[in-house]
């Protein structure tokens, strides 16, 4: 992908805001949820990290970063459309860091589809399986293990309120992820579990340029924004970091956007 994403590997500097938490992200691998787990392990966190088998070369880039930055990882990988896997990934991250304090729900799908006559119910199921089921099934079984003062972070997207015309289904699944957050939010605050979502707007992933935008808006992918071109992954994961350290622990229920200046939320 060029040209490459900055994720933060030269440039983040942790100040032990989440010393001794455990981590489970999903889509560590690359983008949004790389560039989280390296500033997760530089914060002091062990750091869990899912993704799909076919990346496991670039994953093994995450684990090394997060093992120079004195922390323990784990990698799982496995295809978290499966119900059954999304439990066995939660119990492999807990026995792998010894616990799970903090959840990050990031893993997305995003093809886009100019027609709804085009939109197969097989892409949409995908769709769906990825961002919304997957989030379901993982929290769900992560609930077991996560303690007050435990953290859930779900990705969401300005999609969610400002959909594209070619992202119909990708743009309801993160209108349910940010519909979910909310909910989920209300019924763990007596648990003392706080769950909050982060809403990116234009920033510069593989999701973009694989599938996710035609390649005419990928030339000018971010342009439109009020700041002139598109976020960087290590732009948006101090965010991550801020709604998961526990001096925030009066924050719940609310969506965090990151748009370069749109003004989405």
């Amino acid at each position: 992908m060029q040209p490459r994403p900055d994720h933060g590997e030269e440039s983040y500097q942790g100040s032990g805001r989440l010393n001794g938490k455990k981590v489970l992200i999903t889509g560590g691998d690359s983008g949004i949820g790389r560039a989280v787990a390296i500033a997760y392990a530089r914060e002091g966190a062990d750091v869990a990290i899912n993704y799909l088998p076919d990346e496991e070369e670039d994953a093994r880039e995450v684990v090394e970063l997060i093992k120079k930055a004195g922390r323990n990882v784990a990698a799982i990988p496995g295809d978290i459309r499966d119900e059954t896997f999304c439990q066995t990934l939660v119990n492999q991250a807990v026995d792998a860091l010894g616990g799970l304090d903090i959840l990050v729900n990031n893993a997305g799908r995003q093809q886009f589809c100019e027609s709804i006559d085009d939109l197969t119910t097989e892409a949409f199921d995908a769709t769906f399986k990825t961002n919304v089921y997957a989030t379901f099934w993982i929290t769900k079984a992560a609930l077991r293990h996560l303690s007050s003062g435990s953290v859930i972070i779900n990705t969401t997207s300005v999609q969610a309120y400002e959909p594209s015309d070619i992202l119909l289904d990708y743009a309801q699944t993160k209108a349910a992820i940010a519909v979910f957050t909310k909910s989920l939010a209300k019924q763990l605050a007596p648990k003392g579990i706080r769950v909050n979502a982060v809403a990116p707007g234009p920033y510069w992933t593989v999701l973009q340029c694989c599938g996710g935008q035609p390649q005419e808006k990928i030339e000018k992918f971010g342009a439109q924004s009020p700041l002139g071109r598109p976020g960087q992954p290590a732009e948006i994961a101090p965010l991550y970091v801020t709604l998961a350290a526990p001096e925030n622990s009066y924050t719940s229920g609310q969506v965090w956007c990151s748009d370069g200046g749109t003004g989405t939320l």
